[in-house]
């Protein structure tokens, strides 16, 4: 359904171009591949901007990757120097690229912001805004949990204390209320499989019983999947991570009892900033406000929808 909605845009956009023969760079700045989410964004990103500049022999989409927010706003500088019209970006750190992103912003630069919001909720850093729906990635979690197995023990492993970690947080939450789901205890794993490995291991040594695993994220399950294994433990029913993985796809599909369903934060929503923001000012159609993609219950039954196996992530 998306590539059909933006295949129109981008058709409709290139019949206007035509008349008024736009001559359009767009900079598009995300975060390096530090994880297998990122590396997912990086791989849509330049996907994206190639099949764009494949269309359009006068719009150019140059793609930089940033390890950190100091390199990104660096990165920003560059891009304004090269005379950007528009930018697509992921800040690796919205609250300290503030700034950097309004001053490009002030020089009439349309911006699309992707998936991270200043936590003040500041909606003058940025003309679109683009992101999953994170309070439902930790909605559909919590329902399914509490449906499925409404007395169960649950550990949750966070991702990073910044604001889309706490709409999860406070997405899972309302998705268990009226249950008798209980939470022992919530620990962060920098969404990093490793990190979550450390993390469930300490669960598993803390706590003699545990029927769930929430993670909020495929990286963390991993290494979830791997503390368990190795503990030889058969208590945990299964682990609910987040994002749609190829891998944690591939298990849901498969009907593996240890990955039942997946919840969708697709790391191509940067693409679908820059399809927008090309159709957008080459179309010269109304593409402002918030763009919020849903996060879908991946099950056995829609699983093949949703996976490709091409990706790196």
């Amino acid at each position: 359904m998306r590539k059909t909605i933006f295949g129109a845009l981008l058709a409709s956009a290139s019949f206007v171009s035509t008349a008024f023969a736009a001559d359009l760079t767009i900079g598009v700045s995300i975060p390096a591949a530090d994880h297998g989410w990122t590396s997912g964004v990086v791989f849509h990103a330049n996907r994206i901007a190639e099949e764009v500049m494949g269309s359009y022999d006068d719009v150019e989409v140059i793609v930089k990757t940033s390890p950190d927010p100091a390199s990104q706003a660096n990165a920003l500088q560059d891009l304004e120097i090269q005379g950007i019209d528009a930018l697509v970006i992921l800040p690796t750190d919205p609250d300290a690229l503030v700034n950097a992103i309004m001053e490009v912003k002030s020089k009439g630069t349309f911006v699309a912001l992707v998936d991270r919001a200043p936590s003040n909720n500041d909606d003058s850093v940025r003309d679109l805004y683009v992101a999953g729906n994170n309070y439902g990635l930790g909605e559909a979690a919590g329902e399914y949990i509490a449906e499925n197995n409404p007395d169960a023990k649950v550990v949750v492993i966070r991702g990073m204390p910044i604001p889309i970690d706490q709409e999860r947080q406070d997405g899972f939450d309302a998705g268990i209320e009226g249950s008798n789901v209980e939470v022992l205890d919530r620990q962060f794993g920098n969404w990093n499989r490793d990190d979550a490995f450390r993390v469930m291991q300490d669960y598993l040594t803390k706590f003699d019983d545990i029927d769930v695993v929430w993670c909020q994220d495929d990286d963390m399950a991993v290494g979830v999947l791997q503390a368990i294994e190795q503990s030889q433990r058969d208590d945990i029913q299964y682990v609910i991570g987040g994002a749609g993985s190829k891998d944690m796809i591939k298990m849901v599909m498969d009907g593996d009892p240890m990955m039942p369903v997946d919840v969708l934060y697709p790391p191509a929503m940067v693409g679908t900033a820059i399809e927008m923001t090309v159709a957008g000012l080459m179309g010269q159609l109304p593409v402002a406000g918030v763009y919020t993609i849903d996060a879908t219950l991946v099950t056995p039954e829609n699983a093949e929808e949703y996976y490709f196996p091409d990706s790196p992530f």
